[in-house]
């Protein structure tokens, strides 16, 4: 089952520690998918009011912006949980897990 693992905060961990967590997913055939957003100031947010006016305005919407995501492919969420909380983001942060939806 896939599992998104969305890394909100700074998150602790040196560098080395994102490349060894990053490396020890991808050694164990798990990873799907992973990426860091630029960063926050860059970003756009859009709206869409009740009469369909757009809104777009600089900066995200977020008050603790999303600074990373992996999508991993394990069995169940005691293993999704589990690799969450070896993530370098959980220390000083949050790591959200969220299934994803398989429509097809």
């Amino acid at each position: 089952m896939k599992y998104l693992l969305l890394i909100h905060g700074s998150g602790g961990g040196a560098v080395q520690d994102w490349l060894d967590y990053a490396r020890a997913v991808r050694e164990a055939g798990i990873l799907v998918a992973g990426e860091a957003p630029a960063d926050p100031s860059l970003a756009t947010s859009v709206t869409v009011g009740a009469g369909g006016e757009r809104v777009v305005t600089d900066g995200p919407e977020d008050r603790e912006a999303l600074s990373g995501f992996y999508v991993i492919d394990v069995p169940d969420l005691d293993a999704a949980t589990d690799w969450a909380a070896r993530c370098p983001g959980a220390r000083g942060g949050t790591v959200v897990v969220r299934p994803v939806a398989e429509y097809a």
